[in-house]
């Protein structure tokens, strides 16, 4: 199986950790008729291939310094979530969420042998899963190109926006006014002014 990292090694392959940078994910992809290709992800499936590495990344750490399946179980719970929320059924988008279905399953090997052998088959490999390389960290697709920005109204939570790292902080401010949970806050209001703390949230003073 796909072991936790360690430092046993056997002939032609190795359970332990890869580096932590430089991967494309799992190894041995058959089951995907589309390769992921980095430079032709749009920002939502990019956000779900980021999750998948950051989910590899926190699963490794737990596995092999804390000694925590409690917390890797729930990383990889939040992950599952996240692929269920991912409706794109273009090519790049259903290869992202198989690379996230084959790194569910490559992750929870070393605790469910048995159930992730019979899953890395139906997810289209021949070769069985205890031959597979622990799933490596693409450390480029940790890179965020957004971030999400709650949006209040008076000091109140009313929503969240998506912006670019380097947006404009004008452009910032049409988004926050024009999303829809906040938009009717501010109806029959007038804006005294808008506070934009990057990276965080944007403040909307109404009286």
């Amino acid at each position: 199986m796909s072991q936790a990292p360690g430092n046993v090694a056997t002939e032609g392959r190795t359970d332990s950790l890869p580096p932590q940078s430089g991967g494309s994910g799992p190894q041995g992809r058959r089951g995907s008729a589309t390769e992921v290709d980095p430079s032709a992800l749009d920002a939502a499936q990019k956000t779900l291939r980021r999750q998948v590495h950051e989910t590899i990344a926190k699963v490794s750490d737990d596995y092999g310094r804390r000694l925590s399946f409690n917390t890797a179980i729930a990383a990889l719970m939040e992950l599952l979530n996240a692929v269920g929320k991912f409706g794109d059924m273009s090519d790049q988008g259903r290869a992202v969420r198989h690379e996230a279905f084959e790194t569910i399953v490559l992750l929870l090997n070393p605790i469910t042998p048995h159930v992730c052998h019979a899953l890395w088959q139906h997810l289209g490999h021949a070769e069985p899963i205890i031959e597979q390389l622990w799933p490596q960290v693409d450390a480029q697709a940790l890179t965020k190109s957004a971030v999400t920005l709650a949006v209040q109204v008076n000091g109140k939570l009313r929503g969240q926006i998506e912006a670019a790292i380097d947006a404009a902080r004008a452009e910032i401010e049409k988004a926050a006014l024009a999303e829809p949970g906040v938009a009717k806050f501010l109806e029959g209001v007038s804006v005294k002014k808008i506070i934009v703390v990057p990276g965080k949230i944007v403040n909307i003073v109404v009286g």
